[in-house]
């Protein structure tokens, strides 16, 4: 990125900006979690099929997180992240509209593949701001993507005790979530690449260290998808909760 001299409540301002994008964040993973059963239901699954097809957002995740970087470099750091969480909000409704596995395959792929480019996009820009502030602010970032899930999966919980339809209850989560992710990337510093600089390369081996953390990493988020994927589902299938109930617990 350019070597620019930012003011430093331009930096502290972006910083919140930054934190607004990851509450939002939060909030579609908390929204879609307390609906599973719902989509499991509506394109009549069984519990290994839904499996299956829940395979398919790491997949997407992991084709789509390298171009991530290539679109930063491209089009700027607040335009790519407000692109990205426009397309991860708003790909929150694809898993209610699918009719069968085949539809959420590919549901699960895009949805994703969205989550996985606005997750690189914002935690990339969430370094940048730290090392302009010069203190650790990464973990109160990672904090207000827990306190948005907490707050996406409590709006989920009350739509599930209602018995509304995911459909509804997915639109106006994703417009809602939409318009305020894109209303804060307007605080987040714009950070161009220069023209002399190389846009990053499309493969590259990672050091030992990057894929230690790597496997920890991935151990960490395999247990948390888990939890979040099948919590509602078994409560519903194996404890004959309601419906709300379960999504309470997820």
């Amino acid at each position: 990125m350019a070597d620019v001299v930012y003011d430093l409540r331009e930096v502290r301002r972006s910083r919140y900006a930054v934190a607004a994008v990851f509450a939002v964040h939060g909030a579609v993973t908390g929204s879609f979690a307390t609906r599973v059963p719902w989509v499991q239901d509506h394109a009549s699954l069984s519990a290994g099929q839904l499996g299956f097809a829940l395979a398919f957002t790491a997949f997407g995740a992991s084709c789509s997180m390298p171009l991530a970087g290539r679109i930063t470099h491209r089009f700027g750091s607040r335009t790519a992240l407000r692109g990205l969480i426009a397309l991860w909000t708003l790909a929150l409704v694809l898993p209610s509209l699918a009719p069968n596995m085949l539809t959420l395959c590919l549901a699960m792929f895009l949805y994703g593949a969205s989550a996985g480019m606005a997750d690189v996009a914002m935690n990339a820009l969430g370094v940048e701001v730290e090392r302009l502030l010069d203190r650790s602010i990464m973990s109160s970032l990672h904090g207000m993507w827990s306190a948005g899930a907490l707050i996406g999966s409590a709006a989920g919980t009350l739509a599930a005790h209602l018995g509304s339809d995911a459909r509804l209850h997915f639109a106006l989560a994703a417009a809602t979530l939409t318009l305020l992710g894109v209303l804060a990337c307007r605080w987040v510093l714009d950070m161009q690449a220069t023209e002399d600089e190389e846009p990053p390369p499309r493969f590259a081996l990672p050091p030992k260290s990057a894929l230690l953390i790597g496997t920890v990493g991935f151990c960490a988020v395999f247990a948390e998808g888990a939890s979040l994927d099948w919590s509602a589902v078994y409560l519903r299938d194996q404890l004959d909760t309601s419906a709300g109930l379960a999504a309470a617990c997820t």
